[in-house]
C-alpha cells in the first residue's frame, strides 16, 4: 500500500468547519470596503521576479530570503510566487492605465507565498486582503483607509487590538537619517547582532524594527527619523492625526515603525495585539508616492495596507467567534415515491431562495433525523409516501419545542422564510 500524501511544510488545508469563519470575515471585509467606495481588482499570483526587486527593495528579507523564484525554462523568463500584493496592483494599473480618468480605490484578497520559519500565524502560503488607493495626495485617504480598519474591527467584534502610527517622511528626509542612522550605528557597532551589522550600509532603517531583546536599548537610543521631518511631510502627518482624534480613534506614535518594505513613505501604521504572540501585527502598510513611478507609470500618489487574514482568524477564535453552516431545511425522506418527489421538491424550496439539505442514502427514519440534527438545520422536513399522495410535506421545528406541522409546500416555504 504506498504512502498517504501531506500537504507541503507552510502549506495547509483550510476544512470546512473552518471556512465558515472565514467567509464570515471576509464578507464582512466586502462589506466594509464597498461602504468606502473599494473596487475589486484580481491580479495573477505569477510576476516577474524583477517587479518585486524593484518595488519591494533588493535588501530587504523578503527578496533575500523568502520568495519562490525560478527559471522558466519554456522560455527563460524570470518568475516569483507574489509574496505580497501591492507590486503587482501597481503593475496592473500602470499596464492598463487605469488611473487615466481619475483617482481610483481598489481590493484584492488572495495567497501570497514567502520561505518562512513556520510556526502559528506564520505560514509559507498564506492570505491577505490588499487595499490601495492611487491619486489621492492628501492626508485624507491616509486616515480614511486606517478609519476603515477600525470599523473592520467593531464589526468582527475585535476590540484587543492596537494602531501604532509613524511617519517616516519623504526620500530626500529619509536618505538625510540614513546616514545619520549609520553614523550613530557605525559609534556602537560592537552592540550590534550579525543581522543588524549585515543590514547598517543596505537597510540600516529595518535595523530598528529587530525583536532582538539585547538590541532593543540600543534601538530606543536611536536617532528618530520624525524630528528629521521637512515642514510638508510634518503637516502632511499632523493631519492625519487630527482625523483621527476626530473620529476618537485612539492611537500610540512608535517612533520605530518602519515596515519592512523599500517603497514607503510618510505615513505608515500598523495594527497590533498581544493575543497572538510574537505574530501580533494583524494589518499594516501606509504611503508608497513612489511606486508607481519606479514601475513605468506616470507620478502618482499612492497609500494602501495589507491584512493578514490567518492572523485575524486566529484572532477571532481567541474570542469564540463562530459561524455556523445553518440550512433552513433538512429534506428527510422515506419510500419510494418519498425519494423520487423528494429532488423536486427540494428545488421547488431553492426556488424561492430557501437552503435545503436534501438526505441521499436511504436509511431509518431514525438515522436521517440523526442526520438532519447534525446538519445544523433549523427544521426538518419529513416527506413519507403518505406526504407525496396528500400532496403535503411535515415541518418539524430542530431548536426547541415546536410541534409538527403538516402543510403544502408553499405553505411551508412562506414559514421557512419568515422564521430566518
Amino acid at each position: 500500500m504506498s504512502d498517504k500524501f501531506q500537504s507541503i511544510k507552510g502549506f495547509y488545508d483550510i476544512l470546512p468547519d473552518q471556512t465558515e469563519v472565514w467567509q464570515r470575515l471576509e464578507d464582512i471585509s466586502r462589506k466594509v470596503l464597498k461602504q468606502y467606495g473599494y473596487r475589486n481588482i484580481r491580479m495573477p499570483i505569477v510576476e516577474s521576479t524583477d517587479l518585486f526587486i524593484r518595488s519591494v527593495g533588493e535588501h530587504t528579507d523578503i527578496v533575500e530570503k523568502e520568495m519562490y523564484s525560478w527559471v522558466d525554462e519554456l522560455n527563460g523568463d524570470k518568475l516569483t510566487l507574489r509574496p505580497e500584493g501591492t507590486a503587482g496592483c501597481v503593475r496592473a494599473v500602470v499596464e492598463n492605465n487605469l488611473t487615466y480618468n481619475g483617482p481610483q480605490r481598489l481590493w484584492y484578497m488572495g495567497p501570497m507565498f514567502r520561505h518562512e520559519n513556520v510556526q502559528k500565524g506564520r505560514q509559507r502560503q498564506f492570505h491577505q486582503i490588499g487595499v490601495e488607493a492611487f491619486g489621492f495626495s492628501g492626508p485624507e485617504v491616509d486616515a480614511e483607509q486606517i478609519l476603515m480598519l477600525s470599523r473592520l474591527w467593531k464589526s468582527l467584534d475585535l476590540t484587543d487590538v492596537e494602531l501604532q502610527l509613524n511617519s517616516i517622511g519623504d526620500s530626500d528626509e529619509r536618505n538625510k537619517y540614513r546616514q545619520e542612522l549609520i553614523s550613530y550605528f557605525e559609534q556602537n557597532i560592537d552592540s550590534l547582532d550579525n543581522d543588524a551589522k549585515r543590514r547598517i550600509y543596505t537597510n540600516p532603517l529595518r535595523i530598528l524594527d529587530s525583536k532582538n531583546p539585547s538590541m532593543q536599548s540600543l534601538c530606543d537610543n536611536a536617532p528618530r527619523l520624525i524630528d528629521s521631518l521637512g515642514t510638508s511631510s510634518r503637516e502632511h502627518f499632523e493631519k492625519v492625526c487630527q482625523i483621527l482624534q476626530d473620529a476618537n480613534v485612539p492611537f500610540k506614535l512608535n517612533t520605530r515603525l518602519v515596515r519592512g518594505l523599500d517603497y514607503y513613505n510618510r505615513t505608515v501604521f500598523e495594527w497590533v495585539t498581544t493575543r497572538l504572540g510574537s505574530q501580533g501585527t494583524i494589518a499594516g502598510g501606509g504611503r508608497y508616492d513612489g511606486l508607481v513611478q519606479r514601475l513605468g507609470g506616470e507620478p502618482t500618489p499612492a497609500c494602501g495596507f495589507g491584512i493578514g487574514l490567518e492572523r485575524v482568524f486566529l484572532l477571532m477564535q481567541e474570542y469564540g467567534v463562530e459561524a455556523k453552516n445553518t440550512p433552513d431545511a433538512y429534506l428527510v425522506n422515506l419510500g419510494e415515491l418519498a425519494e423520487r418527489k423528494a429532488p423536486l421538491i427540494a428545488e421547488t424550496l431553492r426556488n424561492e431562495g430557501l437552503d435545503v439539505v436534501m438526505h441521499s442514502g436511504g436509511g431509518s427514519f431514525k438515522s436521517q433525523m440523526k442526520k438532519a440534527d447534525r446538519s445544523n438545520a433549523r427544521f426538518a422536513i419529513i416527506l413519507g409516501d403518505d406526504e407525496v399522495t396528500l400532496d403535503q410535506l411535515t415541518l418539524k421545528p430542530m431548536q426547541g419545542s415546536g410541534e409538527q406541522l403538516h402543510l403544502t409546500i408553499n405553505e411551508a416555504s412562506e414559514l421557512l422564510k419568515k422564521s430566518r
